[in-house]
């Protein structure tokens, strides 16, 4: 039996190459990009344990849950860690991480997620870049969110490391991720006696067996399905164009207008307009209805509809649009935005369709 996905002949070094490549051309970036093969998960722990040690002093930004697993790992390795956490509902601010500098003047390591697709909050990188670049700190930037919905750009933002997944905005594979690295977290990971070596963490093993031997000889063999999945899906950015598919994304902000004008007590979680993600809006519940319920209600219909509940707590209170990808469209979201209605309305809430879908089409560019 024969299939298309299968018995393909091995994938070259100079094949792989090139998808780094383009990956890089969609970064905007001169440094190096590696890409692993692994979901993005790796790379963003990778990062972390191959620059982090005993002698780092970290600023890790909370502003979700994934804040909250990296200030984890650098514990892990050893280092001191200042978390600054702010309100799911916000964004953090280039003032209050100069503050954290003004009283914690030793850091020299800041971990940031630039869009929190759990909670909704995107946060300002290029003005938290600067402060960062004045301190001479390590900027870690978990990106894999926002590449496809809003610029992600590591050499104008000094980011030193920047993970991306194309799992998210970019519509593509959730197996294999990127990360760019600048000669300044390559320096960090050569002089860090403890970032993982012979490992499937370690980025050194990249750069020593691959970057430095001219991307002539992969360390094992690629995920070659994900591989070719990634190309397509840059391929079709390419086509469309990034800043076509930046628009998109940025368009669905409509939903935050139609929920508005829905009605039945949803309310945008996020209270500000312009620290809202592209790549989902979360909505806040009426008092006494239970998030995972009505998204469960909605879902009923069409399982296919991009709505879930919020996390763990969040769980109850919180539900979440996901306008990602090919489901960056008015359609999909007024298609959400409807059975979340229906759900409402059958749970006893007055509703507004036809006024929630007219929010939407007007509010879209």
């Amino acid at each position: 039996m024969t299939h298309p996905l299968l018995d393909l002949p091995p994938m070259s070094a100079t094949h792989f190459a090139s998808i780094e490549d383009r990956m890089a051309k969609l970064l905007d970036t001169k440094q190096d990009v590696v890409i692993m093969q692994g979901e993005a998960l790796l790379p963003l722990e990778g990062a972390i344990r191959g620059t982090a040690g005993p002698g780092t002093v970290a600023l890790n930004v909370i502003t979700g849950p994934y804040g909250q697993t990296f200030g984890n790992w650098l514990r892990d390795c050893g280092a001191t860690v200042i978390d600054l956490s702010v309100p799911f509902h916000t964004a953090v601010s280039a003032a209050q991480i100069r503050e954290a500098f003004t009283e914690h003047p030793e850091i020299d390591f800041v971990s940031l997620v630039h869009a929190e697709a759990a909670t909704g909050n995107t946060n300002p990188v290029a003005e938290i870049g600067e402060v960062v670049r004045e301190q001479g700190a390590l900027f870690y930037l978990d990106a894999v969110a926002s590449i496809g919905a809003e610029p992600v750009l590591p050499d104008a933002w000094g980011v030193d490391l920047c993970v991306v997944g194309a799992q998210k905005a970019m519509g593509g594979p959730a197996g294999v991720s990127a990360v760019s690295v600048s000669e300044r977290a390559w320096a960090r990971m050569a002089s860090n006696p403890g970032a993982p070596r012979r490992s499937y963490l370690s980025l050194l093993d990249w750069k020593e067996r691959w970057v430095d031997g001219g991307r002539k000889a992969l360390l094992h063999a690629p995920a070659q399905l994900e591989m070719l999945a990634l190309e397509a899906c840059v391929e079709r950015i390419e086509t469309e164009g990034l800043e076509a598919v930046m628009a998109r994304h940025a368009s669905a902000a409509a939903t935050r207008a139609g929920a508005v004008a829905l009605g039945g007590g949803l309310e945008p979680y996020v209270h500000e307009a312009h620290e809202a993600a592209p790549v989902a809006t979360t909505l806040r519940t009426p008092p006494g209805v239970v998030a995972s319920d009505l998204v469960t209600h909605a879902l009923s219909t069409d399982p296919a509809l991009p709505l879930a509940a919020g996390g763990g707590a969040l769980a109850a209170s919180m539900i979440r649009v996901n306008h990602y990808g090919p489901n960056a469209t008015p359609e999909t979201v007024n298609s959400g935005l409807t059975a979340l209605g229906v759900a409402l309305r059958e749970n006893g809430a007055t509703v507004d369709l036809e006024g929630a879908r007219g929010a939407v089409e007007g509010g879209w560019a």
